[in-house]
């Protein structure tokens, strides 16, 4: 970066703004166009996807809020993102909240917009649906690796009898040639299914399922590991569902499942995310309206800081 730069692409100083000043930004950052930038922090204010409570659309907003509360330093590394690259918030895509189809061909080419940019997107949702027209917009040809915290596969083939939804953007992507099942990993599922076949087609299409059992019982590095060495060193895309935490921590989002991580087992796995080439990542799910403690949107905003230094190479 140049020194302008430098100066240009760093949070506010709460020493001198304080934090309940000032725009609401991602982390306090300056506003800026995706060509301007090497991370762009953006939002998808959409939740017509979601098939129980709602709420997800005004996620992005309340955790621009709560990431008032992010600091510029890492504590375990010393180390700092915005000295390494030029981060800021780009905005949030378009969408139409009475049409879903709509909003898929609007967030599509708005990422498709940033990823011709040269910037990878580092996204705040919205329900999980989102993440089908988000990977279409970053598509250059090759179906990219996934690593996936979450307590539900979403790979159904329909609900309601339409098959756009949140419960199954990784199946529709797989389908499209987006993402590639066998360099692909689902961490954290758990809860009673509707049908024993739910995970039949995850299954056969060589996702590898660690469900939160599984989890518990081999640990944080164990199964990390095996998530790195699955994806390898080629293109992947991370997308973390906040109902993978247990809701004693994240009680604000539409599908709750209890027994989930712990924030810290939380940030410990994205924090070994660190080196692999992370073409853009999201934070999906969180639903103010259901915790208005804000702590829902806390832990969004506190996973997006981990997420982003994973994806400066930074843990």
């Amino acid at each position: 970066m140049t020194p302008a730069e430098q100066t240009r692409f760093k949070p506010l100083d709460s020493g001198v703004v304080p934090r309940f000043a000032g725009s609401a930004t991602f982390m306090r950052l300056p506003q800026a166009r995706p060509d301007e930038v090497d991370i762009a922090l953006v939002g998808v204010p959409f939740d017509g996807g979601a098939t129980n409570r709602t709420g997800a659309r005004h996620g992005p907003r309340e955790i621009r809020n709560q990431s008032s509360l992010v600091r510029a330093v890492h504590h375990v590394t010393g180390l700092s993102p915005f000295d390494a690259l030029r981060i800021a918030d780009c905005g949030d895509a378009p969408v139409n909240p009475l049409d879903l189809m709509a909003s898929f061909a609007s967030i599509e080419a708005f990422f498709r917009e940033i990823a011709d940019a040269g910037a990878r997107p580092l996204t705040a949702g919205g329900d999980h649906s989102i993440t089908l027209p988000i990977l279409r917009g970053l598509h250059r040809g090759e179906p990219v690796g996934l690593i996936h915290f979450d307590a539900h596969s979403d790979t159904f083939d329909d609900f309601f009898g339409q098959r756009y939804n949140h419960a199954t953007p990784f199946r529709r992507a797989i389908e499209e040639g987006l993402i590639d099942p066998r360099r692909s990993i689902q961490i954290g599922i758990r809860g009673a299914i509707s049908s024993a076949a739910n995970f039949d087609y995850a299954r056969e299409a060589g996702i590898r399922i660690v469900f939160i059992e599984e989890f518990a019982e081999r640990g944080v590095a164990s199964v990390m590991d095996e998530a790195r060495q699955l994806v390898g060193d080629r293109p992947t895309y991370v997308s973390f569902d906040i109902d993978g935490i247990d809701p004693s921590f994240a009680p604000g989002t539409g599908t709750p499942e209890i027994g989930g991580f712990t924030t810290r087992e939380a940030q410990s796995m994205v924090r070994r995310l660190a080196g692999l080439d992370i073409v853009g990542a999201d934070l999906v799910e969180v639903s103010p309206p259901l915790d208005p403690t804000g702590l829902t949107a806390l832990t969004g905003a506190t996973m997006m800081f981990e997420l982003l230094c994973a994806m400066s190479g930074q843990p």
